[in-house]
């Protein structure tokens, strides 16, 4: 898909950025809260996860519009991010559920 030459860079730098910054926020917090260390361990596995997304939503974008297989390409490259979305939602959830567990002290 054609893009302004700017945009690419953009979006590469502004998901990082966000994701960066939620990453930085969760070790600080995983390193401070010794109770939900294994929900914040999920949580850094859906980062994980979002990020490899992004990156291959982002890959199906630059696709060579002229190449003879680039609708295949595209397809796949797409397929790929939205399982890897998927699973990161599912990591999120667990994490959800692993926070909503109160500890007996």
């Amino acid at each position: 898909m054609p893009l302004e030459e700017e945009v690419m860079g953009l979006l590469i730098g502004g998901a990082s950025f966000v994701i960066g910054m939620a990453f930085l926020v969760n070790i600080l917090l995983f390193v401070k809260n010794k109770n939900h260390r294994l929900a914040y361990m999920w949580v850094i596995v859906h980062l994980i996860l979002l990020s490899i997304a992004i990156y291959f939503g982002m890959q199906s974008i630059r696709v060579d519009q002229h190449h003879p297989m680039a609708s295949e390409e595209i397809s796949l490259l797409l397929g790929q991010a939205g399982i890897l979305w998927a699973g990161s939602i599912l990591c999120l959830i667990v994490g959800l559920i692993q926070f909503s567990k109160v500890k007996s002290p």
